[in-house]
């Protein structure tokens, strides 16, 4: 059935309530973005202008095999949550986000969105499927904004055509272990990014050029690659998934931004929280050596990733140079703990918002 959402001049295709697919039974056990609602958003961009914007049912693309995505990489895209508060649906800074989203279209030279548009659309599609969104302690709905070039040209030059959608998902917590230390594997041999590249984008192909320093990580059983500077191999710079912090006593670390490292939306938070917390942080180059020196002297108190996709993940053990460093007793520290508690309880809503970071769909 066709209708039309006149505020917004977007159509929509609604799935027959007798056809829709059944919620999962348990939705913390579901593998991380594997279930996916029952619509999506879409927008086409050509001729120099965004149209054609729609709500649909989920269900595959269809684009030329000469796509320009499919053989030189325009491709970005974001990662947002939405969660349950009783009838209250929240999201957590979802500008920020879609600000991001158009950073990565201006490094990727594709068209940008206009962040209110992008927010209205997305809290559309998240009222058609609201019931999708858990009420799970731990569980959230994942939020998958992407935008390809689709124009049909064998050629290295930017696309004219561009296609722009959101699809949704709920998921439990995104490690299987849940909320319990991960093994970090510090890469010297690939890289992820360099000054001046893609790294600050969050582009498509910078995660396919990390998967073969993942398969070393698993080989020694350590789940994440933490990735070292391009140019010396010498300093941190962010985790494959997540950005990193290091406590150095009562000093809370994470690499500047630079132009190689993806500046999050959960980075950002974690500076503020922190700085509520009274304690002194610092963007700083840190290095491989200091952070191992200082696991050694006991100086490195706790070290811990965060992104939308985990929250907060505290690191247990380094793997660098064929040898294993365990990070403090290897069990949770007190700051990760609470920071991972407050954002939780601030993105659910069950806790005061004090910097204005949730946004209800209404």
């Amino acid at each position: 059935m066709g209708l039309l959402c006149l505020r917004m001049n977007i159509d929509i295709d609604l799935v027959p309530k007798d056809e829709r697919k059944e919620k999962p039974k348990d939705v913390l056990q579901v593998s991380f973005g594997t279930v996916f609602s029952d619509h999506m958003f879409s927008m086409a961009y050509k001729n120099g202008t965004w149209g054609e914007k729609r709500i649909h049912p989920y269900g595959p693309l269809s684009i030329s095999p000469a796509a320009l995505c499919l053989h030189y990489g325009q491709g970005i895209f974001e990662g947002m949550k939405a969660y349950r508060r009783g009838s209250r649906v929240l999201l957590f800074r979802p500008e920020m986000n879609f600000k991001r989203l158009n950073a990565s279209a201006e490094r990727m030279v594709m068209p940008t969105i206009e962040v209110d548009f992008a927010l209205h659309s997305l809290k559309e599609l998240l009222k058609i499927d609201s019931e999708w969104v858990p009420d799970v302690p731990g569980s959230s709905l994942y939020i998958r904004p992407t935008m390809i070039a689709t124009e049909p040209k064998l050629g290295v030059r930017p696309s004219q055509e561009y296609l722009y959608y959101v699809i949704l998902g709920p998921v439990g917590p995104y490690f299987k272990e849940g909320f319990a230390p991960v093994k970090i594997y510090v890469s010297d041999k690939y890289v992820r990014a360099v000054r001046g590249g893609t790294g600050a984008a969050k582009a498509s192909g910078n995660y396919a050029a990390s998967l073969l320093a993942g398969t070393d990580a698993t080989k020694v059983g350590y789940s994440q690659v933490l990735w070292l500077d391009a140019l010396e191999r010498k300093w941190i710079e962010e985790v494959g998934t997540m950005n990193l912090f290091v406590r150095f006593d009562d000093e809370v670390t994470t690499p500047p931004l630079g132009g190689s490292i993806l500046p999050g939306v959960t980075r950002d938070s974690v500076l503020t929280l922190v700085k509520d917390y009274g304690l002194a942080t610092k963007e700083r180059m840190v290095s491989i050596d200091e952070v191992i020196e200082g696991i050694s002297s006991g100086k490195v108190r706790e070290i811990f990733g965060c992104g939308t996709a985990a929250i907060i993940a505290p690191v247990g053990s380094l793997w660098y140079k064929d040898t294993p460093y365990k990070v403090g007793d290897g069990n949770t520290g007190e700051l990760t703990q609470r920071l991972f508690d407050d954002l939780i309880g601030i993105q659910s809503g069950e806790m005061e918002d004090p910097h204005g970071w949730v946004v209800e769909v209404e």
